[in-house]
């Protein structure tokens, strides 16, 4: 089936190459030019992904990402920030905020599908894949329901924290640097800088409350997750 993707964006010739580029490439594309609108469409048709732009009027894009990642409706779905500005600070508060990827402007049709083949289809492996309960301590972490509970408390969590949560603790003790947990959420083409995964990182700690010390700091190394006692 053809995915659905969702486009949040107030320049009208930037919707225009993205629905052309898009729908040349078999995908189903509808878009909104406000973000009040873009929040009507996606939690009435549930789409696969939704682009978002960053700079949109009334209401911005940060906030509608905190909206739809905090709607069990929506929060499933991947958001792909697109932004003007191409520094930290931009991407770094978007990830904070629970988006999934980002594409600075201008940006190359063919990277920008590219990029969205990807995440939609580590996706849908991660939805196929029959894999094992992780059970830590009091932290359950179910893959093939994407869901992280603690202490019976089901963890709102973006599918970057998912992943880095999943990545580290099937693997306790292992020392992963910056530059692989990268590789292993969003793959090796991608450029993101150590401060973004560091953000990722804090925003699970924080998510994990008490518990959020078993994933461990490794000084010049990177991150991993506290083995068993």
């Amino acid at each position: 089936m053809s995915k659905q993707i969702l486009i949040i964006e107030d320049e009208k010739d930037i919707i225009e190459l993205l629905e052309f580029n898009l729908s040349k490439n078999g995908f189903l594309v509808s878009s909104a030019q406000t973000g009040e609108e873009g929040l009507r469409l996606a939690r009435k048709n549930s789409p696969d992904l939704i682009l978002l732009d960053l700079m949109l009027p009334v209401i911005n894009g940060l906030d509608i990402c905190k909206l739809l990642k905090s709607d069990q409706k929506t929060g499933h779905i991947p958001i792909v920030m697109l932004t003007a500005k191409d520094e930290d600070i931009d991407v770094v508060t978007g990830l904070e905020v629970g988006a999934d990827d980002y594409i600075t402007k201008p940006f190359s049709p063919k990277v920008l599908i590219a990029r969205l083949r990807t995440i939609l289809r580590r996706q849908s492996l991660q939805g196929e894949e029959k894999k094992q309960l992780i059970k830590v301590g009091p932290i359950i972490i179910d893959p093939g329901k994407y869901t992280v509970v603690l202490e019976n408390k089901n963890l709102q969590l973006t599918a970057t924290e998912f992943q880095l949560l999943y990545t580290l603790a099937k693997r306790p003790g292992w020392v992963y640097s910056r530059s692989q947990l990268v590789d292993k959420i969003r793959g090796e083409d991608h450029i993101i800088s150590d401060r973004a995964v560091d953000v990722q990182i804090a925003n699970l700690r924080k998510k994990l409350g008490e518990y959020g010390d078993c994933i461990e700091t490794v000084r010049g190394a990177g991150y991993k997750f506290k083995e068993s006692d």
